[in-house]
């Protein structure tokens, strides 16, 4: 067997990364994801982009997508072998060497399915073989206007917030007791100082205005929470729904939601995407009364 070489991309070998033809069940590349568009835009890079290759024939591939502006990737969404190259695919995870999570995007209901459970837990497989743990499971949903504008409530009134430390400290507050796994995590590195300014760089690092931020009060003037209608890279999003422990149990999340539906879908938006654990049954259920559809299930290694 010829010996293997691991190597990043250079600058106009797109046309080999691709030529590694895999069937697109499961990543990115089954939602469509053109590699060259992103690569003009800037979201791969070709030092983001790794090859083994045998000889020149590339038998596994990984890309790691970012913003435009960012210095480092944030995260592996692309990544594909040959059935016999599983460790080819390891040697490239572990050289490339980059520490971020790996987002694998897949159909829902994906593990009904024997090709794309088998296409998913090869992925998943090699990534824990190349020392990643799986964290979470995720459930992504896609709002337009077909699947109907849901009322709002009309129970809660919302105002912008120019001010971040205003913001810093509800974030603060959101993050006791939260049931998302990414802020457990932050909860865990460093309590609720350091989830809160993970959070408040997230929402910031979204191209979107920081004027659509909003705080939500009960009519009495109790603040109820926090939304962040947004923009990420390719759609209008939910960028935040969160509400402080002392008003969790009256189903203010769904106030949230449908606050930031109206506010995008009255910026043009014919798409809004969203995420949440699967673990998170309360959103999820929040979701599902808004009336957005699950359109993906995506897995997270870190």
């Amino acid at each position: 067997m010829t010996d293997l070489v691991v190597r990043p991309l250079t600058a106009g070998e797109e046309n080999l990364f691709l030529s590694l033809h895999e069937p697109a069940l499961v990543g990115v590349q089954s939602m469509g994801r053109d590699y060259r568009e992103l690569t003009e835009r800037r979201e791969y890079r070709p030092e983001w982009t790794w090859l083994a290759l045998r000889g020149d024939r590339p038998v596994a591939r990984a890309a790691w997508w970012g913003a435009p502006d960012d210095d480092a990737p944030k995260a592996l969404d692309w990544l594909d072998f040959r059935d016999d190259e599983s460790d080819a695919a390891v040697e490239v995870l572990r050289k490339a060497g980059f520490d971020t999570d790996y987002c694998l995007v897949l159909p829902p209901a994906w593990r009904e399915d024997p090709e794309t459970r088998r296409a998913g837990e090869a992925r998943i497989e090699v990534a824990e073989r190349a020392g990643m743990r799986r964290f979470v499971e995720r459930l992504r949903y896609a709002w337009t206007p077909a699947d109907g504008l849901p009322e709002r409530p009309g129970r809660l009134r919302f105002e912008p917030e120019p001010d971040d430390e205003v913001i810093t400290d509800v974030l603060r507050r959101v993050a006791h007791g939260s049931l998302d796994a990414h802020d457990r995590r932050s909860m865990a590195k460093g309590g609720p100082e350091e989830a809160a300014r993970e959070q408040l760089e997230f929402l910031h690092w979204l191209p979107s205005p920081r004027e659509w931020w909003r705080l939500a009060y009960t009519v009495d003037g109790e603040l109820v929470g926090l939304t962040v209608p947004g923009n990420n890279y390719n759609s209008h999003t939910i960028g935040l729904v969160a509400v402080v422990p002392e008003q969790r149990g009256n189903r203010y999340a769904y106030d949230l939601l449908v606050e930031a539906t109206h506010l995008l879908r009255d910026e043009g938006a014919d798409q809004v995407t969203a995420e949440t654990d699967m673990t998170n049954t309360p959103m999820a259920a929040t979701f599902a009364r808004a009336g957005y559809p699950i359109t993906q299930e995506r897995v997270y290694l870190k």
